[in-house]
């Protein structure tokens, strides 16, 4: 699965609020091992051309499932409005 946030409100200031809750505290995320949950693939972010963009890859939809439970109330607290979009991925490619 992958995760797609695509907000136009989204913001650099809001992802880096949400990262420090995610992880307690911490300024950046450097492994999947800083989630709160396990499963995570690949975590993308950066500044689009309109918003900044985050893109999650995820083992399975189960695990996708439990990083929304948290990340979900978090956004709504960083003041991010409507819901991540979702894709099955087609491809996934690792080096």
């Amino acid at each position: 699965m992958r995760m797609i946030l695509i907000s136009p409100e989204f913001t650099r200031q809001q992802y880096e609020e949400t990262i420090r809750k995610l992880t307690g505290g911490k300024s950046g995320v450097e492994s999947p091992a800083d989630w709160p949950v396990e499963g995570l693939l690949a975590h993308i972010a950066g500044q689009g051309e309109s918003t900044f963009r985050v893109v999650d890859v995820w083992e399975s939809e189960e695990a996708l499932d439990r990083f929304a439970e948290i990340i979900i109330p978090i956004l709504r607290e960083a003041g991010v409005e409507g819901d991540p979009e979702v894709y099955p991925a087609h491809t996934y490619v690792s080096a």
